[in-house]
């Protein structure tokens, strides 16, 4: 899927509606939902930058269904966090795929997972009210769950699909 900016188009928008599904589908009925796969998904399959993309997208169609909980500001800096990390793992995916490495989904695995949950959590309670600060800092196990769950069920996904639609 090289230089085909169109096709990489349509599959950006298809990611982002599988993103807005899985923000459907919420964990403990709060902000946290299924909503990242897409994103990294589109990391690898796409490239770093629609990753980005779809990651920031993603998680703010998640704050609009769950009605921006952590107000509009802090779901805008989780954002960003998400484009972040996408970002990351898409360059890290790339450089471990072209050392054709036996270790690639151990990494992205831990890189995915701690950017994901602990550190984009860790930034984020600091633009929280002090007042929910321990709460923020609470959510690591349960979003930690989350993102392993997302980032495992990527790269299952990943080598499902033929490689002719992996750029």
């Amino acid at each position: 899927m090289k230089d085909n900016k169109t096709k990489k188009l349509v599959m950006m928008a298809m990611f982002i509606a599988i993103s807005f599904i899985g923000a459907n589908i919420k964990i403990f009925g709060g902000s946290i939902a299924f909503d990242s796969m897409p994103g990294f998904l589109g990391a690898m399959m796409l490239g770093p930058v629609y990753g980005a993309i779809i990651g920031a997208i993603g998680h703010l169609l998640t704050a609009i269904t769950s009605g921006f909980p952590l107000t509009i500001p802090v779901h805008s800096v989780i954002a960003v966090n998400m484009a972040v990390t996408m970002l990351v793992f898409g360059y890290i995916y790339n450089y471990f795929k072209a050392k054709k490495s036996k270790v690639t989904d151990i990494v992205l695995l831990i890189v995915g997972t701690l950017l994901n949950a602990p550190i984009s959590t860790y930034i984020v309670s600091f633009v929280v009210p002090a007042e929910m600060k321990a709460g923020i800092i609470a959510m690591i196990p349960i979003l930690t769950a989350a993102a392993i769950f997302n980032i495992l069920l990527a790269l299952i996904l990943v080598k499902a699909i033929p490689t002719k639609y992996v750029e």
